[in-house]
């Protein structure tokens, strides 16, 4: 049971960002904001940052190892299929596979690249010192 509640703390951002992910995609098609010409940047936007927050979730359960970039990435895709399914039964929104393997799939590339350069680089000088 202790072991258990010690891993309840680190699964907390991708459980959060995972209930964030569904509130929006189970909105209505019709009650959807438009942002008229920048509709379909701002909302593919949206799936890249929040698939890029969700890889980083995952990234953060799993302790920042570095030889677990690809399971973040994995992790954070196969949620991103399940979400366009869950999709399918909402009204006037349907699945997309392109949303998966280039919006969601490529913002957590980004992300998940973005900490290995930036962020990940000063960890290693901290433990270094």
């Amino acid at each position: 049971m202790k072991k258990f509640l010690s891993i309840v703390p680190r699964w907390f951002p991708a459980l959060f960002t995972m209930a964030v992910i569904f509130a929006f995609s189970s909105q209505p098609g019709d009650k959807l904001p438009s942002f008229r010409g920048w509709d379909y940047f701002v909302k593919k936007g949206g799936h890249m940052t929040g698939y890029g927050l969700l890889a980083l979730s995952y990234f953060h359960f799993l302790k920042y190892n570095r030889k677990q970039y690809w399971l973040a990435w994995l992790m954070a895709v196969a949620y991103a299929a399940t979400d366009e399914f869950h999709q399918s039964f909402v009204s006037g929104r349907g699945p997309s596979i392109f949303d998966v393997l280039i919006f969601d799939g490529l913002g957590a590339l980004i992300a998940l690249w973005l900490y290995s350069r930036f962020w990940g680089q000063k960890k290693e000088e901290i433990r270094e010192k």
